[in-house]
């Protein structure tokens, strides 16, 4: 039984989304103009800039007196709150695991909002485990992550997949163990030019689908 290990955010589970409906009623309650979306957007840099740096830039930019800890908890909760999972990628996940596929979730962040939304989501239902680098002790694309994930699941590393968004994180932590890949676009061209992925497709659907063809 192979390893399907699967980036979380922007992979299994929309993070876009949710963070700019919370920039849009952090913006309209503090009377920012609702066009500072693209602003608030750019510096969360697709969820890579650290929680305690984006609440210091919008304090900062709108010289609140709002606590950053405020800041963080509030974006934590909104995030969370609008977090849904997409049946279709339930399904998905179904049809690996009775291929004979392990989904295991290999995720940056921390443990309160990765797992919260793992859990509120019902994606607990559809993988056998997930490996959150603040609990590891360690982030993506460290090899150290992606062998903690195989012995969770009690399987080899050797032949699993790895399924993310991430360039650097997944695409190069899987290029870093020797897996092959599958990277979601999102829109995006693929530049780095010292790995490259097994296959890139549009979205997670067609990522399952390639790896379960495999």
């Amino acid at each position: 039984m192979p390893l399907l290990l699967l980036d979380l955010d922007n992979t299994l589970l929309d993070r876009t989304g949710p963070f700019r409906i919370w920039g849009q009623r952090l913006l309209a309650g503090i009377g920012a103009p609702a066009t500072d979306i693209d602003w608030l957007l750019s510096i969360d840099a697709d969820g890579l800039t650290n929680r305690w740096d984006v609440a210091d830039a919008i304090r900062s930019r709108y010289d609140l007196r709002i606590p950053s800890i405020d800041l963080v908890d509030g974006m934590h909760d909104g995030v969370v709150e609008h977090t849904r999972l997409s049946p279709l990628v339930a399904c998905a996940l179904r049809i690996a695991a009775d291929a004979g596929w392990v989904p295991v979730v290999v995720s940056n962040g921390v443990v309160r909002q990765q797992e919260t939304k793992i859990r509120r989501t019902g994606l607990d239902r559809y993988v056998a485990d997930w490996v959150i680098s603040e609990e590891a002790g360690v982030s993506k694309p460290n090899p150290r992550i992606f062998a903690m994930a195989a012995r969770r699941a009690r399987l080899p590393l050797r032949d699993a997949w790895m399924v993310g968004d991430s360039p650097e994180s997944d695409i190069g932590g899987a290029a870093a163990v020797g897996l092959p890949s599958v990277w979601l676009r999102r829109g995006r061209t693929w530049l780095e030019p010292r790995f490259a992925p097994t296959h890139a497709v549009d979205g997670v659907l067609d990522a399952i689908a390639t790896v379960v063809a495999a």
